[in-house]
């Protein structure tokens, strides 16, 4: 049963873990930079960059240390090199192709958003149970990404629909700044709204775009959130002012207004994949995700289709390197492994049917 140690180091988050024959997880180490970045409301690439380099060699000893191997016990050396940060990427490419080089390994190369579909795996670990239900719809929400894709297996998808500005995350991060609910955005807003009644307020607009689109748009819906709570602005530019600001509302009322926002953004989503259910009829299983796949309102609404809708369990929704270990496991079976000069590439593209980019 192969061992492989996976590393990932796609955004904020320093991961590593060993993963034995795809599904058994033999440890799984996550270093956050929550309170790096809580002042910044956000992502700040090179303060990131730089926690990677501090956090990813005790991690990875951690992961060993965990599982109960050394180095040479491992089988193979794989990395998310693919979307994300290029700065945070780097460290992790550069780390993993150092690991593979000394140690005489194979290097795999991981597309970070197909991990997290794969990361589906994980819920059927204890049962061993094997997941074909395919072809399938698979569906990544993130802070950085909203991609849906239509699934022939874990390594052959065809991108359906994404983002045209705001992916579902950072929606969710900037709404959460918008209401003062604290950070990280997407966990604090879906808290704050669980405390609230969207039947209380209007409706928060729900772009679906053209009558066949696939693609998905959050720019609207965040901004109507932000006049729905300051009012419109006064002026242009740097010397806009707005009406009131969000100290003005009562707890109630951002409660409320977080719900409204939750159920229209999650609601989009939902939206869409019935929409791709219409166009594509032999699809039998639907699979979510990425750290928004944690949110509280998106697995209730998941028991409303008629098909199996799967999720990972909560501790690998969000970025992990458990799902860049596991996803490897089927590349290696094919032996598809990287040069060690592979690349660090910020953005993703269509996918091949070894599911590599191009």
């Amino acid at each position: 049963m192969p061992l492989i140690l996976g590393i990932e180091t796609s955004c904020d988050e320093t991961a590593a873990a060993v993963v034995e024959d795809g599904r058994s997880v033999r440890s799984s180490i996550v270093a956050t930079q929550h309170d790096l970045h809580e002042a910044y409301g956000g992502v700040v690439p090179e303060i990131a960059s730089r926690a990677h380099l501090e956090n990813l060699q005790p991690a990875i000893t951690a992961a060993l240390d965990e599982a109960g191997l050394t180095l040479q016990q491992l089988d193979a050396i794989a990395v998310g090199n693919r979307p994300g940060l290029i700065g945070s990427l780097l460290i992790g490419v550069s780390a993993a192709q150092s690991l593979a080089w000394s140690l005489d390994k194979p290097l795999i190369a991981i597309d970070h958003l197909q991990a997290h579909l794969y990361a589906v795996n994980f819920e059927f670990r204890i049962s061993n149970f094997e997941f074909q239900d395919f072809p399938a719809l698979g569906l990544v929400i993130s802070g950085g990404h909203t991609s849906l894709y239509r699934m022939t297996s874990f390594t052959q998808l065809e991108p359906l629909g994404r983002t045209i500005d705001d992916a579902v995350g950072e929606a969710y991060d900037k709404a959460a700044v918008i209401l003062g609910a604290g950070y990280p955005g997407g966990p604090a807003l879906d808290r704050l709204a669980q405390q609230g009644d969207a039947s209380n307020v209007e409706p928060l607009p729900r772009s679906m775009l053209e009558a066949d689109s696939l693609d998905f748009s959050y720019s609207g819906l965040k901004t109507a959130l932000l006049y729905r709570v300051r009012g419109h602005p006064i002026g242009r530019g740097k010397e806009a002012t707005f009406q009131r600001s969000a100290e003005e509302l009562s707890d109630t009322q951002r409660a409320d207004l977080a719900a409204a926002f939750q159920g229209a953004a999650i609601g989009v989503l939902f939206d869409k994949l019935r929409r791709a259910l219409q166009r594509y009829d032999d699809i039998r299983a639907i699979l979510i995700g990425g750290g928004v796949c944690a949110n509280s309102h998106l697995r209730k609404l998941a028991a409303s289709f008629d098909l199996p809708v799967h999720l990972p369990p909560q501790q690998y929704c969000v970025d992990n390197a458990a799902m860049i270990a596991g996803m490897a496991y089927e590349f290696y079976q094919r032996r598809k492994f990287a040069a060690l000069n592979v690349s660090a590439v910020a953005t993703t593209g269509a996918c091949g049917q070894d599911g590599r980019a191009i």
